[in-house]
């Protein structure tokens, strides 16, 4: 693992499993610091060994250096020094295969938000996430802390204009769905989901800008049975992106028994 030069840009990323999934994956790191006291646990003893593997300096200092390095918060007596996050170019995500799923985020601006859809998007096998530059929280230590350091294996982009994103991704193939309540909206779990396809997903109070909302090939709504009417944006989009990959699953077991018969 290359380490950063002098005097280029660094973040500190704070908590165990945040820093963990950091030393396994794209960025460059420079040093990581552990809290003395705890240098010989268990799971810390893990991440020591993993960073001098990847020729990573473990300096042990104490936890009052490691409250003024990052602050208020809970780093779990870990910090690592790295390079900012990497984004991605918005061309990698311009080939997609059969079963492609693009996660497109619509100015959500909660950091908390953010990072459950992209702990969840990791999870459900998501080729690529699309973010807006402006207006919207980006990928900073305190979303890769709350995404347990998910967003370290995603491919994540960011983009001027999110409806221009929209429209070059239908010309290569992908179909769009917007997870959005209104008139045209079928229920997510009846309504046809074409892959490849991408999800949009709205700020939670706001929903999708209608420019968004009017490029949608399917417009989609999770049922709502109790009392309350809606879900916030985190919750909601989860739920759509694991209906995606029950199809999904479901699709292939289908074809693997006509195979088989």
């Amino acid at each position: 693992m290359r380490r950063l030069q002098p005097g280029r840009p660094s973040e500190y990323l704070y908590g165990r499993n945040a820093v963990a999934e950091a030393l396994r994956g794209r960025r460059r790191h420079r040093r990581l610091f552990v809290a003395s006291g705890i240098e010989t646990h268990g799971r810390i003893v893990a991440l020591m060994e993993a960073a001098r593997v990847r020729g990573i300096p473990v300096i042990v200092i104490p936890r009052s250096e490691l409250d003024r390095m990052v602050g208020s918060v809970n780093h779990q007596g870990v910090v690592l020094e790295t390079s900012p996050y990497p984004y991605v170019d918005f061309a990698a995500l311009l080939d997609p295969a059969p079963e492609s799923i693009v996660l497109l985020l619509d100015h959500l601006q909660d950091p908390q938000n953010i990072a459950t859809l992209l702990r969840t998007a990791e999870a459900a096998g998501v080729r690529g996430v699309v973010l807006p530059e402006r207006r919207a929280a980006g990928i900073t230590p305190a979303v890769v802390n709350a995404s347990a350091g998910a967003v370290e294996h995603l491919q994540i982009t960011l983009v001027t204009n999110l409806a221009r994103a929209v429209d070059t991704l239908r010309e290569h193939g992908y179909w769009i769905v917007a997870l959005e309540p209104g008139p045209n909206a079928q229920s997510l779990f009846r309504a046809p989901l074409p892959l490849p396809l991408v999800l949009l997903v709205g700020a939670e109070g706001h929903g999708l800008s209608p420019v968004l909302l009017k490029r949608a090939d399917v417009q989609v709504i999770i049922p709502m049975l109790g009392q309350i009417e809606s879900l916030n944006a985190a919750v909601a989009g989860s739920i759509a992106l694991y209906e995606i990959v029950r199809r999904l699953l479901g699709q292939e077991s289908a074809e693997k028994t006509e195979t088989r018969g």
